[in-house]
């Protein structure tokens, strides 16, 4: 089967004085992580991790780079029935728009409503830019979920590409390349 997509925009749901630039919320998560990471003592190892970061340590041993990623270009129009696609914005944006027979799962509701999520069948996360979708991608691939991918750049770069037809305006503009 060929792969399938990437996610949302920080803070896009929060109200406008709490919105942040997706850079910000990097910003933010890496200084987080940092703090945390000197808060363990210099000799700490994985097993006196708590069970979850055993768990999230043992996935990030194992991950294949941008695995877990994909782009608009690499769906072809036929894994668009083929592939379940879940929009993890609120639902006032996903009843404005969204990829076509999308399901819509907020991006912190994932683990909750898991039962809607198939592990037999491709998964794509999105959300506006990519940054709350990866953090829904993530908790889902650490759960267990092998088959889930994000959606690069998000349903704003989706349109972008040209939707359900990026994958031939690519293969149609390589053509010409040649």
């Amino acid at each position: 089967m060929t792969p399938l997509i990437q996610p949302h925009r920080c803070g896009a749901t929060a109200p406008r004085a709490f919105s942040l630039p997706a850079a910000w919320c990097l910003a933010i998560a890496i200084a987080i992580a940092a703090v945390l990471a000197s808060a363990l003592p210099s000799h700490a190892r994985a097993d006196e991790l708590s069970p979850v970061g055993q768990e999230i340590a043992a996935y990030l041993d194992f991950a294949e780079y941008g695995g877990g990623t994909i782009s608009a270009e690499q769906i072809p129009a036929a894994s668009y029935a083929e592939a379940v696609f879940i929009d993890t914005r609120d639902a006032v944006q996903y009843a404005k728009a969204h990829i076509p027979n999308a399901i819509n799962i907020e991006w912190r509701r994932v683990l909750e409503e898991a039962a809607q999520i198939p592990k037999n069948k491709m998964v794509v996360v999105y959300c506006n830019t990519g940054s709350l979708s990866a953090q829904a991608g993530f908790a889902l691939r650490v759960a267990g979920w092998d088959n889930v991918r994000i959606l690069q750049g998000g349903y704003d770069e989706w349109l972008q590409k040209g939707g359900m037809n990026a994958n031939a305006n690519a293969n149609a503009k390589a053509a010409a390349d040649r």
